[in-house]
């Protein structure tokens, strides 16, 4: 079998036959990409040929890609939220798919402050079991042995609600871990995880998170690698270790469960898996009780071979702090997904983070891309062009195609073409367009944190001050991070009593639901915090930036900073800190 261009990998064959056929098929893809590619959007286009969406364009059955590309408009999420809008409320006629619409999934993204629905179709679900089947089968190519331990995976499912026509509407991973794919997924003994399933899918996070390091600690010298979907997941989950150590080590003394641990099938499942054992209680207070903290997943998980984490993007933020805590072991991206569709793999899963790039698997999708150009504002003239026709170095903002029914959808992803492999192109994860602010799914934009500082505005109204300029920075040096916004205000003081402080809290009801969700729901978002700079702060800033050349002509206040000169003058200004008091409203509610 012809796997052996995979990869320049340095253990050789694949780890098994089942690996074998897995490399086979992404060699296969990606030899034929572009032919993969027609024939995906020919599919997609015959089977969803009678919808109300693609009939309003008249393609009269047509499947190729020239009358698709020139009948078929880009669209946003703006543009479709009328349709889905009604799938929503109840209508079962094929508006978008053919396929009866089986659930939402609610992106990170918002719209109006509110997650988008992403409609999807019940064969979705095997299309995203295919692509995590070829992660493990590329790892192997580069980690030996992986079948003689088991993974520490820090997993979690969100709050669900049902939209007025009763479909679930749920982020993609909760769907997924619900779903027998997951729940029932066959025995790999590459692939065992430490976390029992009724541990995963307790809704309250505190059981949740509590059970699954117990058991994590049970397992210690069979764990060969830790991680979490995002690398502020695992440090979450690190700094509940320094909260909780104590009580954890008592129940290992024991063999018993924390009464805060309620769940009936979590109780139930860890009948079979508390045992007392002194030693290791022992071991974990003499580890967790050390001022030190440096190394502490190797010292506590020593056969510890990688983390399995998200760092790029936003995520990258958090690489220095992942360092500290794990002696600088590799941390490996494995693949690239969001709720509209599951994109490809990382094909180097052990490089380092600022070389990830992830290979597109055309068969998941039909993609296409927009140029985008950094320093344009417009982009509105540039031809979309193919997977297969993509050049190396240059960067895009991807547009897809879906079974689900996403026709030349914006992704708001920006990508930046690193090479091919075979015929598909390879992609490093740019960012998001337009967010300034990031600490764990939350994606905030420029106009979201307007709205936020006009609303505090409000309330410094009846002080007779107002925000004369602005600025923020996401603060990850905490666990979990916070918001930072740099306030000058009218006048030579902040009002006091509280005033600032209630500035704060309406600025976090003002922000987006995944925000407030991140906050009270999940608390991988600490309280946001308003530091007041002296008067003249932000001149001082503009005339450092016309010193390093920007044009006082052209010179806009940056809404969101992280260049250390910037942001130290900007802390040696700072004449008083102030955090939101309280939490903000959140719910999960019924969709409207």
């Amino acid at each position: 079998m012809a796997v052996d261009s995979i990869l320049s990998s340095p253990l050789g064959p694949p780890a098994c036959e089942k690996d074998a056929k897995a490399l086979q098929f992404i060699e296969e893809m990606t030899r034929n990409a572009d032919s993969v590619q027609e024939n995906v959007l020919a599919q997609i286009l015959a089977r969803n040929a009678q919808t109300e969406y693609l009939k309003s364009f008249n393609l009269d059955g047509a499947t190729d890609r020239h009358t698709f590309k020139s009948k078929i408009p880009m669209v946003t999420y703006e543009d479709l939220q009328p349709l889905i809008q009604r799938i929503a409320n109840g209508d079962r006629s094929p508006i978008l798919s053919s396929h009866p619409v089986s659930e939402f999934l609610t992106s990170s993204g918002t719209s109006a402050g509110e997650r988008k629905l992403m409609p999807t179709i019940k064969e979705e679900l095997d299309r995203r079991q295919l692509l995590y089947s070829l992660l493990m089968p590329v790892m192997n190519l580069y980690v030996n042995g992986l079948d003689k331990g088991k993974g520490l995976y820090f997993l979690f499912i969100k709050s669900e609600t049902k939209t007025p026509g009763g479909l679930l509407a749920r982020p993609v991973l909760t769907s997924y871990y619900k779903s027998d794919h997951f729940k029932t997924r066959p025995h790999d003994p590459y692939n065992i995880y430490t976390s029992p399933n009724e541990a995963i899918l307790c809704p309250d996070s505190f059981q949740s998170m509590y059970t699954q390091m117990l058991c994590g600690l049970y397992d210690r010298h069979q764990v060969l690698r830790v991680g979490a979907v995002f690398a502020s997941g695992l440090l979450r989950a690190i700094r509940f270790l320094q909260l909780n150590w104590q009580q954890l080590a008592d129940d290992i003394r024991a063999g018993s469960l924390n009464p805060k641990v309620t769940d009936p099938a979590i109780r139930e499942c860890m009948t079979r898996i508390l045992r007392p054992d002194p030693e290791l209680a022992d071991f974990i207070v003499t580890e967790c009780s050390k001022d030190n903290w440096e190394r502490i997943i190797t010292r506590i998980w020593p056969n510890t071979k990688y983390l399995d984490v998200i760092v790029t993007g936003a995520m990258a933020q958090y690489i220095p702090t992942l360092d500290f805590y794990s002696g600088g072991l590799p941390k490996a991206c494995t693949m690239y997904a969001s709720s509209e569709c599951y994109f490809g793999l990382n094909l180097n899963p052990m490089c380092k983070p600022s070389e990830v790039s992830y290979t597109i698997m055309p068969n998941m999708a039909y993609f296409e891309f927009l140029p985008h150009e950094p320093s344009s504002n417009s982009v509105e003239q540039a031809r979309l062009v193919d997977l297969a026709e993509v050049e190396v170095g240059k960067e895009y903002e991807l547009v897809i195609t879906t079974y689900a029914g996403l026709y030349r959808y914006h992704v708001g992803d920006i990508l930046r073409v690193t090479g091919y492999h075979n015929a598909a192109p390879q992609f490093q994860f740019v960012r998001r367009k337009n967010v300034l602010l990031s600490i764990d799914s939350d994606k905030t934009d420029e106009a979201e944190l307007q709205s936020a500082v006009d609303s505090a505005s409000e309330v410094l109204r009846e002080y007779n001050t107002s925000v004369v300029e602005y600025t923020s920075y996401a603060d990850t040096a905490t666990i979990p991070g916070h918001y930072v916004v740099y306030w000058e205000l009218l006048g030579s003081e902040a009002p006091g009593d509280g005033v600032v402080e209630r500035c704060c809290l309406a600025m976090e009801e003002a922000l987006n639901s995944v925000y407030r969700q991140c906050r009270v729901a999940d608390g991988s978002i600490g309280a946001l915090e308003i530091r007041v700079v002296r008067n003249g702060t932000f001149e001082e800033l503009m005339d450092y930036a016309i010193s390093r050349g920007a044009s006082i002509n052209q010179y806009k206040v940056p809404r969101c900073v992280s260049f250390t000169p910037i942001m130290e003058l900007l802390d040696s200004r700072v004449v008083s800190a102030h955090f939101s008091p309280s939490l903000p409203h959140w719910g999960p509610q019924r969709r409207r």
